[in-house]
């Protein structure tokens, strides 16, 4: 599995003139097929973002044009004392954030999304722009959507 930085999904959406756009493309159609993800904490960070330029209503539409559109998982975390977390989480990461940023346009607090992939097992890769502030910091493999198309053309 590999997961998504923010960062590119921020590109494609908001950012059409930016030099990477054109690769950033391309990876986001070659991993669209190999089910990639996102964390939630990715996932609030990317509505935040863009709830500055999106309606209200399109805002709340996020599972149609981007969890359906680029076939992505959504990582949730689980405890480990076995209280369900979705349910929790659900309230306190999602509707109460996603409420206010579709009155107040705020972004939200992107925070512990390397220690959550690092979590799921079947995580393989971390896939951002910014792969400089991620290397040496993950037991993950760190790449821009660059240098995984590099790699995964040569594998």
């Amino acid at each position: 599995m590999v997961v998504v930085d923010s960062d590119v999904f921020l590109l494609e959406f908001a950012f059409h003139r930016d030099p990477r756009h054109e690769v950033n493309a391309r990876f986001l159609t070659a991993v669209r097929d190999q089910v990639p993800a996102i964390t939630v904490y990715n996932l609030m960070e990317i509505l935040g973002q863009l709830s500055f330029n999106l309606a209200p209503t399109r805002l709340i539409q996020w599972p149609l044009w981007l969890q359906a559109a680029y076939n992505l998982t959504i990582l949730w975390p689980e405890p480990d004392d076995g209280i369900e977390a979705s349910a929790f989480f659900y309230r306190e990461i999602y509707e109460a954030p996603l409420s206010r940023m579709q009155t107040k346009r705020m972004a939200f607090l992107d925070a512990l999304i390397l220690n959550l992939a690092e979590r799921v097992p079947d995580v393989e890769v971390f896939v951002t722009w910014n792969a400089r502030h991620f290397k040496d910091k993950s037991a993950l493999p760190v790449f821009t959507p660059a240098e995984y198309l590099t790699a995964a053309a040569q594998d």
